[in-house]
């Protein structure tokens, strides 16, 4: 009989599994134990093996698509079976495999989307002014001055409005020709971007009916197509909206629209020779394409003294690339977000005295089978003083603390796709150098993308060092369900001073995130200091 092979949940943070590749294809015959799947989680690209025996029915996804978890990986079962009821129960239909997909069942349109009466606007000779997006961040724009009013006549490239955006006060240029029916908004107010800014038409044209029928078109009922405004060059009012930032005026202003000044600079064409025919002589695009410049009166040259500066024209051109988040991308993102928007987080700095870190940490190297690093030295001090102050190695649990009795030291590695924080277990009760060189495994396997669901899983503290590129002091975001992260900064030589004397010394910062509701001010600030206390008296670790 078929069964469904669902897509297994691999680590504790994994929602879903992109197939790497597949081994077996629809048709093939496979045995309890065989290699199915290579499937990549949100920590590294693991083996799937079938539990199952019998002919491949149908395959849930193609490589390098995403299956969440619990849902259809794979039908296994005897060859020929008709495994589509199996499906359809799961509730997914067939994207592949080996049978063909049956033709889709017609929906009935639900009646409650059609509506009762369609506004009719063909006849209405006015068209509708949306607020222009007039920068890449802007929701809204606040009218700061209208310079039409309700009942005027306004003309193309004419100055209607100036609007405030996040960034700047800009002018905005009317695009219509005819009589200003309605206005959005006061003076002072919002509009939304693509909210209604004004209705521009003929004299006594029913604006309030068109108004009515966009405001019904915005809340999904059907709206007929309405006719063109007169002197209107193009329908689409967003596409035709400009705006230039305002220039306080002065002497020697020059007026001219953003596409004027942009049409000036490609032709090469001095805009003090340009007479403007637009709205208090401002230039427009017309008067660019209508200038001669052998034409110009030498009068119209700038009388100002010396000669003016060319800058040269720097051509350039803008391109990027987006790149696909991988699965680890996309965890760290999710599980970090949640961290840093659901825990509150409070940040305790301590500096460190390493002067006598760095004598034993030479004279453990002339020793040690395996080169200790700050970073191990640091690590193993962490659990000493862990193991004094127990109210440090706690996990939020949300209704409940887990106050853990032993000590698992996530150790953050930073790999091609993001960070993974693999685990040294018991690390209070191992030396240093075989801390050294677990970390140093952990770390190669990491990057191999060799490590397992037991190295990641199950830590109660965590330490993210960013030393070695020179960082001085970093905050470190929790890694739930810990309720504390140790930020070490680099070994930084400056003055320190020592019995009243001003002397050279070495520094290390170290900042402690922790999670306000499982771990008190006093708690980690103690820990901190017992912290110190080893590391610059390192002898004592080994106690």
């Amino acid at each position: 009989m078929a069964e469904i092979v669902r897509m297994p949940k691999m680590s504790d943070t994994m929602t879903e599994g992109v197939i790497a590749k597949w081994h077996k294809k629809v048709g093939d015959t496979i045995k309890s134990g065989e290699l199915m799947a290579e499937i990549e989680t949100d920590k590294a690209t693991m083996d799937y093996e079938s539990f199952n025996e019998g002919t491949v029915l149908y395959i849930g996804a193609p490589e390098g698509q995403a299956v969440k978890v619990n849902d259809v990986l794979a039908i296994v079962g005897k060859k020929g079976e008709d495994y589509k009821a199996l499906l359809e129960s799961a509730g997914q239909a067939a994207t592949s495999g080996g049978a063909q997909e049956e033709a889709p069942k017609q929906e009935a349109k639900p009646t409650s989307a059609a509506p009762v009466a369609a506004i009719d606007t063909s006849g209405i000779k006015a068209e509708i002014v949306l607020m222009p997006k007039m920068s890449d961040t802007m929701n809204e724009g606040v009218i700061a001055a209208w310079h039409k009013k309700v009942g005027d006549t306004v003309k193309t490239g004419e100055l209607m409005a100036e609007i405030e955006t996040d960034k700047a006060t800009m002018e905005y240029e009317s695009y219509n020709t005819g009589t200003v029916l309605y206005i959005g908004a006061d003076a002072g107010k919002s509009i939304a971007v693509n909210g209604v800014l004004a209705i521009v038409g003929e004299k006594g044209a029913d604006w309030a009916t068109l108004l009515k029928a966009h405001e019904a078109k915005g809340k999904g009922e059907a709206q007929p197509a309405k006719a063109e405004a007169p002197g209107a060059s193009n329908n689409d009012a967003t596409s035709k909206n400009t705006a230039v930032v305002e220039e306080h005026s002065t002497n020697g202003r020059i007026k001219a629209s953003p596409l004027a000044k942009s049409m000036a600079k490609e032709k090469g064409y001095d805009l003090n020779q340009i007479k403007g025919t637009g709205d208090n002589g401002r230039i427009t695009k017309q008067d660019i394409e209508n200038f001669k410049p052998g034409a110009a009166p030498s009068a119209t040259k700038s009388a100002s003294a010396g000669a003016a500066v060319v800058l040269p024209t720097v051509v350039g051109q803008e391109s990027f690339e987006e790149v696909a988040v991988s699965q680890m991308r996309k965890v760290i993102a999710k599980r970090l977000s949640e961290s840093m928007y659901t825990a509150p987080h409070f940040y305790l700095t301590m500096e460190i005295n390493m002067d006598k870190a760095i004598e034993a940490r030479k004279s453990i190297n002339e020793i040690s089978p395996v080169k200790v690093s700050f970073n191990d030295l640091v690590l193993k001090a962490a659990a000493a003083a862990l193991r004094q102050h127990p109210d440090v190695n706690v996990s939020w649990l949300g209704d409940k603390i887990r106050k853990n009795n032993h000590i698992h030291i996530g150790v953050a590695v930073a790999v091609k796709d993001g960070l993974l924080v693999p685990v040294v277990r018991f690390a209070d009760n191992k030396s240093l150098s075989h801390i050294s060189a677990e970390v140093k495994d952990l770390a190669q396997r990491a990057h191999d993308k060799k490590l397992q669901p037991k190295d990641w899983e199950g830590s109660t503290f965590s330490i993210s060092n960013l030393g070695m590129f020179g960082i001085d002091e970093f905050t470190a975001i929790i890694n739930p369900p810990d309720a504390c992260i140790l930020a070490v900064g680099g070994i930084k030589e400056t003055a320190v001073v020592k019995n009243g004397q001003l002397v050279p010394g070495s520094v290390m910062k170290v900042t402690l995130s922790c999670d306000h509701r499982a771990v008190d001010g006093a708690v980690g600030s103690a820990f901190l200091k017992t912290l110190k206390g080893l590391l610059e008296d390192p002898v004592r670790i080994l106690i």
